[in-house]
């Protein structure tokens, strides 16, 4: 019997794989919208603000390659409880920063954490979950951050309302890793309850263990991690474009986060369906559909700027994006994971969030400077063809097969 056709207990990984994982997510999420202005507060410039914000992705840029080998060296459980305890060191960093530089420091230790925390995650799924549940595990995953991103806003504005003081959300994000890590004590370890660690005793971990991975994986790598990391930036882009296309509106802060937060709910209802279409006909069932879905998108929302009714065609474009972005929940995870295999994989894992990574954080700087030197509606619809050359890739390259553990 391969694993394939062994019987796999959901209820054995639901709980301590998901819930401190929404938890950590929900206290990240609080924080992302206020990060420019406590930058203001502490007397950072328009542009300073948006170098302190920049920051949190920094950080996770910094994190992806190491977590492997901390993963390797320490376990998942270990791995979370310090990610936990380090998040909690770079809000306290945000909570008492003098100076733009030291809240930017703050940002990236964040999100250095993160990226630790999120990998731990993912190398345990892919190592635990046999292949025909993987998609539908990881897309689920994938959900669990979408719904922390979802309700952290709404809790920080909630508070802020409440309170008055933005630095209620620091100390409630700050509250929330303490929460992180007593759900992580107090909810059975997957490690002992499945017998299995996600890098077995006396495998290869750290830095050259990494870089041994990627050249041994070199030329699938290259095939499909250039389509991987369009559907990562793309991404991106639809994140940072639609506030700014509602501020060229002119909408207030209230009707953009009105559109944005339904969107976000219509995103987040998908992730499931996402996962089950990739284990039941394949992945390239929904990364090329969603790519084509946010190329089209993005290429409408340029198109709409000769519209009469622009802010319909906003909302409409709005949803749209969200639509296409959650079926392909979990898509890079799962593709990811079928690449690493299930013995040892999070140096390679480590790699491939890096990559994906870099896309997430290029590609709104490619936005900002098509805008900057033309227009934001050239810089929509040029990534929009973007878009659509990445859903060709992904199509050309991704297997049609169905992954299983035994092959």
């Amino acid at each position: 019997m391969t694993d394939d056709d062994r019987p796999f207990a959901w209820r054995s990984i639901v709980a301590p794989a998901f819930v401190p994982t929404v938890l950590f997510t929900i206290g990240e999420g609080a924080i992302m919208p206020i990060i420019p202005t406590l930058a203001a507060r502490v007397g950072a410039d328009l542009a300073v603000a948006g170098l302190v914000a920049a920051m949190l992705v920094v950080g996770v840029l910094l994190g992806d390659v190491p977590a492997g080998w901390i993963v390797g060296r320490v376990g998942e459980r270990a791995t979370m409880l310090g990610a936990s305890a380090l998040a909690g060191l770079g809000i306290s960093l945000a909570l008492v920063a003098p100076s733009p530089a030291l809240l930017g420091l703050g940002m990236a230790v964040i999100g250095f954490a993160a990226a630790v925390f999120g990998l731990a995650r993912h190398a345990l799924l892919t190592s635990v979950v046999p292949a025909v549940y993987r998609a539908r595990a990881l897309s689920t995953l994938g959900g669990t951050f979408r719904l922390g991103l979802l309700i952290g806003p709404f809790a920080a504005a909630a508070l802020v309302a409440l309170t008055g003081d933005i630095h209620s959300v620091l100390l409630f994000s700050l509250a929330m890793c303490a929460v992180v890590a007593a759900s992580i004590l107090l909810l059975p370890d997957p490690e002992r309850l499945l017998h299995h660690r996600s890098t077995p005793a006396g495998a290869e971990v750290g830095v050259g263990a990494l870089f041994r991975t990627v050249s041994a994986r070199r030329s699938v790598l290259a095939r499909l991690g250039l389509g991987a990391l369009t559907i990562a930036a793309i991404r991106s882009v639809r994140q940072v474009i639609l506030p700014l296309w509602a501020v060229s509106l002119g909408l207030g802060a209230a009707e953009t986060a009105l559109v944005i937060g339904v969107a976000g709910g219509v995103d987040f209802a998908l992730f499931y369906l996402g996962g089950w279409i990739m284990d039941r006909f394949g992945r390239l069932y929904t990364a090329v559909p969603a790519m084509i879905g946010l190329g089209l998108g993005l290429i409408g929302l340029a198109l709409s700027a000769g519209s009469d009714q622009p802010v319909l065609w906003f909302v409409a474009v709005a949803l749209w994006l969200a639509l296409a972005n959650g079926i392909g929940a979990g898509v890079l995870m799962t593709m990811g994971s079928d690449l690493a295999g299930r013995e040892n994989p999070a140096p390679f894992l480590g790699a491939w969030r890096f990559t994906m990574d870099v896309g997430s954080a290029g590609a709104p700087l490619l936005l900002s400077a098509i805008t900057a030197f033309a227009s934001l509606a050239i810089a929509s619809a040029a990534l929009g063809v973007v878009g659509l050359l990445g859903a060709g890739l992904l199509a050309y390259h991704i297997p049609r097969q169905l992954p299983r553990d035994d092959s």
